[in-house]
């Protein structure tokens, strides 16, 4: 597991000195957190001597939250700020939370500290059963040597395609508006650059104007804050698209073409290479750019939505090859789940870093913090209890998880259910007849009575709202990385989730 220790957010050194950051005795704590989530538990553990606010508002997306001039003097306000990072957080927000922070060693991230208090993480679930290879891009590596920080940026750049039409390479954001990284039909200059945090990797679509052998370059770069930019390596990839791929593979070369490939950048040696995850195995590998041929076959083919915002793509209703970015909206992410909280066991790791980092800003105030996170943790048992009894209420074969969201692999893990897939819908262009097959034979064959959805995202998941409804099953709402207001607290969105699940799933007869 990689740990950015930014600015003091080890557990040691949260248990090390004592410093008042309140101005007097009278005076509450002012303390920032990152999501609403995180607020409310400092709340339960501050109690009366905290003022505490969320930057992320109710109902945001803590992935693509873009701060403001006055989310960043709030932070510069604070006494105290936590973060859950692990890369949940967009990393703007987290560069506005480091830059602004006023006490450097009381910046907190909780995620990235918790396992020395006991919490339990586990790798981010990415299996959501494509026929196509799923390709995205990479940060490996620490970088400690040419001074990475989680404030710094890999930025990767696409220098040279040979081939016999363009290629684009763009993101599908949370509202359908499309966002272009790589275009070669211009040809490929300065702005054919995206970045990324260091051990992050991130989804995107790959599409292709005509059939043929593809020759990409990519160059690297690291970027620490400084204005410098530190060459890294560059590396040149392969793809075989509407073709045989092994006409293109030589000895030694490997065709790539299904599983979880991402075009990789290592922070340590400076190359650039495939790092892939083998469907259904599990098994991970790394294979040369120059060994690698990547498989964009004829059934990748999709038409070009009827949308002036995707005109780059070509003529409405063309076709074009496209290995497609798979999970909907910006989301940047690395290989450990962030999304703790939804095994109540791991809350009781974050209160316990809540309660050091607020006895050190507030010395005064120790006994307060001790006796709520003791009182606290107690209805946090009384939690991980009710969630586990009604998840065990459930039949054995309905406890499969369809979701829209890749938030619930420690709902899955700690209680004892199976993650089978999630299905994010593009809005930008209608799903093919092959995308609404595989989602009917998806919840067919796992005979599951529900599937859910984050209620942020109803609106935009009318495709999975139909196929559930031709399958004559449920469409029933959990709750991931935000409140509303029928779920304001921590407390109320497990409890709900864990009713949710027993009454859409069903329960043993």
């Amino acid at each position: 597991m990689v740990r950015w220790v930014a600015l003091g957010v080890a557990g040691a050194m949260l248990l090390a000195g004592c410093t008042s950051a309140s101005g007097s005795d009278s005076a509450r704590l002012k303390v920032v957190t990152t999501t609403g989530i995180l607020a409310d538990l400092v709340h339960n553990v501050g109690g009366d001597r905290v003022e505490v606010s969320s930057i992320v508002p109710a109902g945001g997306d803590p992935h693509s939250y873009e701060p403001t001039p006055k989310d960043a003097t709030r932070v510069t306000e604070a006494d105290v700020t936590f973060t859950n990072h692990l890369l949940l957080e967009q990393q703007s927000l987290i560069k506005t939370i480091d830059a602004n922070a006023r006490n450097k060693d009381l910046n907190i991230s909780l995620a990235e500290a918790s396992e020395t208090y006991g919490a339990h993480v586990i790798p981010l679930v990415e299996n959501i059963g494509l026929d196509v290879l799923w390709l995205g891009l990479r940060v490996r590596g620490e970088g400690a040597q040419r001074g990475a920080t989680r404030t710094s940026e890999v930025r990767l750049s696409a220098t040279k395609l040979e081939g016999p039409g363009s290629l684009v390479v763009y993101l599908t954001e949370s509202l359908g508006e499309p966002r272009i990284y790589f275009n070669s039909a211009d040809g490929l200059t300065a702005a054919d650059t995206t970045s990324l945090p260091p051990a992050a990797h991130t989804h995107v679509n790959w599409a292709f104007s005509k059939p043929g052998t593809y020759r990409l370059t990519l160059t690297a770069a690291l970027d620490n804050g400084d204005g410098r930019a530190i060459p890294l390596g560059e590396g040149t990839f392969t793809f075989a698209v509407g073709i045989d791929p092994h006409t293109v593979s030589g000895p030694g070369m490997t065709v790539l073409g299904e599983g979880h490939t991402d075009l990789t950048v290592d922070l340590d040696s400076g190359r650039l290479y495939t790092f892939n995850d083998v469907k259904g195995g599990g098994k991970q590998t790394e294979i040369s750019a120059e060994q690698a041929v990547i498989d964009v076959p004829n059934r990748a083919l999709v038409s070009v939505p009827d949308d002036a915002r995707f005109a780059f793509l070509g003529q409405p209703g063309s076709q074009v090859h496209q290995l497609p970015q798979a999970v909907l909206g910006k989301h940047v992410h690395g290989e450990i789940d962030p999304h703790l909280w939804q095994d109540v066991e791991n809350v009781k790791a974050y209160t316990q870093l809540i309660r050091d980092g607020l006895k050190r800003a507030d010395p005064d105030g120790a006994a307060t913090y001790d006796q709520n996170t003791k009182n606290y943790n107690q209805k946090l048992d009384e939690l991980h209890k009710y969630v586990a009894d009604q998840v065990g209420r459930i039949a054995a074969g309905n406890r499969q998880l369809i979701t829209t969201h890749d938030a619930f692999g420690y709902l899955a893990d700690a209680y004892g259910m199976t993650v089978a897939g999630f299905v994010v819908p593009n809005p930008a262009q209608e799903p093919s007849v092959q995308d609404i097959r595989k989602l009917t034979e998806t919840i067919r064959n796992l005979k599951v009575p529900a599937v859910f959805m984050e209620p942020n995202l109803v609106q935009r998941a009318s495709v999975l709202t139909q196929v559930a409804k031709d399958q004559n099953v449920r469409v029933c709402l959990l709750y991931g990385d935000t409140f509303d207001d029928k779920a304001p607290s921590y407390v109320d969105m497990m409890r709900h989730n864990a009713d949710e699940l027993r009454k859409c799933l069903g329960a043993n007869q």
